[in-house]
């Protein structure tokens, strides 16, 4: 870990946490975490990703996809949820599932050259479940907020798919 901030990560913690490799990766640092609370990461926007690509020359919306922007929030709500004890390989261990979120807005445009400043908290834990709540801010202004997201972690045993039986396909 980077010790030039306590409770600071580069690009190794965060790999070393997350499953997610370039071009979805969608955190670069993390700025502060205190461990089954809070988190707070970064994530510098460029109109160099991958997204951009088919942009036209000459276009005036270059919006950050929406998706992407809740994506994100997600990565750095699950980089507080598995810090501790991080696992990115999701073929073993526990897997780490987003289900439901609820009270999501956004409210204005992310566009590149801004830098997304992820705030996720827990705000209850349920056994291998948790629910985050939190908000992405651009120079201190929230850009989406979160009520609630709900995180489960599932043996990775159980997600795949049972074998075909011996002779003959599932139907």
């Amino acid at each position: 870990m980077r010790t030039d901030r306590p409770g600071a990560a580069g690009q190794p913690e965060i790999r070393r946490a997350l499953p997610h490799r370039f071009p979805m990766l969608l955190v670069d640092r993390v700025l502060d975490v205190v461990p089954g609370e809070r988190i707070t990461a970064v994530k510098a926007v460029t109109c160099n990703e991958p997204w951009y690509r088919d942009v036209p020359e000459g276009a005036a919306d270059f919006a950050y996809p929406q998706v992407l922007l809740m994506e994100s929030w997600c990565q750095a709500a699950g980089l507080l949820a598995t810090w501790e004890a991080p696992n990115p390989d999701v073929l073993t261990g526990r897997v780490m599932l987003f289900g439901a979120v609820t009270g999501l807005e956004y409210h204005r445009p992310v566009l590149p050259g801004d830098v997304l400043e992820h705030r996720a908290a827990i705000t209850r834990t349920l056994g291998d479940t948790l629910i985050i709540a939190g908000e992405s801010l651009v120079d201190g202004t929230p850009v989406l907020t979160v009520a609630s997201a709900v995180l489960a972690f599932r043996p990775a045993g159980e997600l795949r798919p049972a074998p075909a039986p011996l002779g003959g396909s599932r139907a």
